[in-house]
């Protein structure tokens, strides 16, 4: 039998940035949550949801909701993320999946907020290309996978008849946040 405890995540080290340090907590749970905990490669539920189905307690296990980040990464430049110390203290390099890769820049837009017009406000918000961009510089996916991840955009704004490129849909004046986070979760879905 396998333990159903996700690895604990580590507390960020004294004088680190209290704001990356969160976001490097929410990425953590979220990856965590998403991590195979099952004894054998065919189950296909995890102990967790096992043990509340025979329970008879509802839903499935999940994971806890993550925090909100603070406010100073959202302000720094982005070209400070690409350090080796600021990318090894918020998450280095980690591999992460096109549809993790798009649910990661949806959070960055909730956590940042959203923007139009340009990829950073001076107070942190992001378009769709700013998210991708703070994922991408803290080692969360790399070329291919930002490419496969815009791809998979441009495939839905297609399939919703829309030829203009993801980035200019992001800035169109009827747009809104809503609108934004719902393209890219669909995209997720149809990565995933």
């Amino acid at each position: 039998m396998t333990s159903t405890l996700l690895p604990p995540v580590p507390a960020p080290a004294p004088g680190i940035d209290a704001d990356a340090a969160q976001l490097v907590l929410d990425i953590e749970h979220y990856l965590a949550a998403r991590t195979r905990t099952t004894a054998h490669l065919l189950v296909t539920k995890t102990t967790a949801e096992l043990v509340a189905e025979a329970l008879g307690t509802t839903g499935p296990a999940t994971a806890p909701a993550p925090e909100l980040p603070g406010r100073v990464l959202r302000i720094l430049p982005d070209w400070v993320l690409r350090f080796p110390i600021v990318r090894h203290r918020h998450g280095g390099a980690r591999p992460v999946t096109v549809a993790e890769h798009l649910e990661l820049t949806a959070l960055v837009i909730e956590r940042y907020g959203w923007a139009q017009g340009t990829h950073r406000t001076t107070t942190g918000r992001r378009c769709i290309l700013g998210a991708q961009a703070v994922l991408y510089r803290l080692g969360m996916g790399d070329d291919t996978t930002v490419a496969a991840a815009g791809q998979h955009l441009q495939d839905v704004l297609a399939a919703r008849g829309c030829t203009s490129t993801y980035a200019s849909w992001n800035d169109h004046p009827d747009r809104t946040r809503d609108d934004v986070l719902a393209l890219i979760r669909d995209a997720a879905k149809a990565a995933s």
